[in-house]
């Protein structure tokens, strides 16, 4: 997990840089659900992955946000807990699940993008507190 880790670390100290955040989340979100939670078909995941196509700027913006989540989750999840994270209801998500939030063409500064953000910004922070 470490070397998709610092993919997704390397992607996030630039903004929006598609072609390196594809790979870091196509790695630990597979493509199918990648491409769900962006909006896209998975045909079109694969072309900008290719490179045949360039990334839409609505479209970068989303998964650049992905690339956020996943970076929080992964302090607290391997590549599995990530992905089945987005499918759990959850109860700060009014029992909706983090997926169910993220459909169509949403923006990052939207209520439901921000509120999947700040649970899985609260996990990594619950995970790293330590009480003595």
């Amino acid at each position: 997990m470490a070397p998709v880790l610092e993919k997704i670390q390397g992607a996030l100290g630039e903004t929006q840089v598609p072609t390196t955040e594809w790979p870091a989340l196509q790695e630990v979100l597979g493509a199918k659900l990648l491409a769900s939670l962006v909006g896209i078909s998975a045909s079109s995941v694969r072309r900008y992955l290719a490179g045949a196509r360039a990334t839409p700027d609505a479209v970068a913006v989303r998964l650049h946000f992905l690339a956020l989540v996943v970076a929080d989750l992964a302090g607290a999840y391997n590549d599995i807990g990530v992905r089945r994270w987005f499918g759990r209801p959850r109860k700060r998500l009014g029992g909706s699940s983090p997926a169910q939030f993220l459909v169509g063409s949403w923006w990052p500064d939207d209520d439901r993008p921000n509120q999947v953000r700040e649970l899985a910004a609260s996990i990594t922070s619950a995970a790293t507190d330590t009480h003595f």
